[in-house]
């Protein structure tokens, strides 16, 4: 019998769970709208479908989130969920499904799918960002996924690109978030991000590519996968000038040549990164 994993994705816009195989192919897929209120009540109803859709009963579930997340409590505060505070997630899960959860942001989930079987096979250094209802990242350094004090390392939404820029939902100002992420455009155009206008699309590249050339400076990177509802629907227009940005802007010997590329797992990145939460756990015990 083969391994598969329930793999559940909790973003701003949207609730996502599947079956994953081992080889990272999705089995079985549902989402609904991410609610204003009842997350929860909405996420568990997705989650008890997908099982009972499952070919076998799954080794584990892999949870990725927004954050913050708080490991010792297994807690989420997601910035995009409001009414979840210090969120028992991990625990939720595990009694809903009776099986071992594992919890992390979901960029840092969406790094070890890319590593896993996406565009970052055979790479020992890189940044996973998703640029979706929110921007996150995952920074994978020297084959290891960065973990951070409290687990949040990789929150590259939060770097600041606009000095004294936009108000941000984490209460600083100038955030890459603030100018890039799918509810920040809407709030900006009064228009979902697959209507913004080109000027916006290029900005918003722009804006990556200089959050990048920071980065790759401080953590010695050469590769950036992105993915993200917003950058994939965004497509070639939004990665020549983030990498156009990149290239004036990253100038130090170790980080030229840093190249953007579209997340190798396309819109199953998610979930992907998710099982390989659960994924990696399993083959450590």
């Amino acid at each position: 019998m083969s391994t598969c994993y329930l793999a559940v994705d909790v973003g701003g816009t949207k609730l996502a769970v599947g079956i994953v195989s081992d080889g990272g192919e999705v089995l079985v897929r549902d989402r609904v709208a991410t609610p204003t209120r009842d997350v929860w009540p909405a996420l568990s109803r997705v989650v008890l479908r997908v099982l009972a859709a499952a070919p076998e009963p799954p080794a584990a579930v892999g949870v990725g989130c927004g954050g913050p997340m708080n490991p010792v409590n297994r807690s989420v505060s997601p910035l995009h969920i409001p009414t979840w505070k210090d969120f028992p997630l991990a625990d939720e899960v595990e009694a809903l499904t009776q099986l071992p959860a594992v919890l992390d942001i979901n960029a840092k989930a969406v790094a070890l799918g890319e590593a896993w079987c996406g565009a970052a096979q055979g790479e020992r250094d890189f940044v996973a960002l998703v640029i979706g209802a929110g921007v996150g990242g995952g920074i994978v350094s020297g084959g290891r996924l960065l973990e951070g004090r409290l687990g949040n390392a990789g929150h590259v939404g939060h770097i600041v690109v606009e000095p004294d820029g936009r108000p941000c939902h984490c209460g600083g100002r100038g955030c890459l978030e603030a100018y890039c992420s799918g509810l920040a455009i809407e709030e900006e155009t009064g228009r979902p991000p697959q209507r913004a206008p080109q000027a916006v699309v290029e900005r918003t590249g722009l804006l990556t590519g200089r959050a990048l050339a920071s980065l790759g400076a401080l953590c010695d990177l050469r590769l950036a996968v992105v993915g993200g509802s917003v950058a994939l629907g965004f497509g070639e227009p939004f990665f020549s000038a983030a990498q156009l940005e990149l290239d004036q802007r990253a100038r130090l010997g170790f980080t030229q040549g840093f190249k953007i590329v579209p997340a190798g797992l396309g819109q199953s990145a998610a979930l992907v990164g998710a099982a390989a939460l659960a994924r990696r756990a399993v083959r450590r015990t």
